[in-house]
């Protein structure tokens, strides 16, 4: 049994893949730093259907959102539990509309994708792959 039990917030987020197989990437307006799109679900939200919705407010894409790729828990910097679910995703456009929350994006390979993303972020992509590349 584990001693101190991780209490978490759940974050979902995509790896989107582009027509040409680039991987979306976002900057986060509050540090700067990297990551995929997507986010937290709304009370007695369906998980794919928010992870949807938090993709289409931050990037103004709709996606083709196919099964959970990459599921890890972890602590933050401030011990803060984490627990991330990444699913694969296609996306047919790559116009991208940023909210509020977003300073940037990019659309990169895969491999520099990973290279650009946290630890359990860049795991997820490297998952996806292997499930878009079947």
């Amino acid at each position: 049994m584990t001693e101190r039990p991780l209490r978490a917030t759940v974050s979902l987020r995509g790896v989107l893949f582009a027509p040409n197989g680039d991987v979306l990437v976002v900057q986060r307006t509050s540090d700067e730093g990297w990551e995929l799109p997507g986010g937290r679900l709304g009370a007695s939200e369906d998980a794919k259907e928010g992870v949807k919705r938090e993709i289409a407010e931050e990037t103004g894409l709709e996606v083709d959102l196919g099964h959970p790729v990459h599921a890890t828990a972890w602590r933050n910097d401030d011990d803060n539990g984490r627990f991330g679910v990444y699913y694969h995703g296609i996306v047919t456009e790559r116009t991208v509309s940023l909210s509020h929350e977003h300073a940037g994006y990019e659309w990169l390979s895969p491999r520099k994708a990973e290279r650009r993303l946290s630890g359990p972020q860049g795991d997820a992509v490297s998952n996806a792959l292997e499930v878009h590349d079947e």
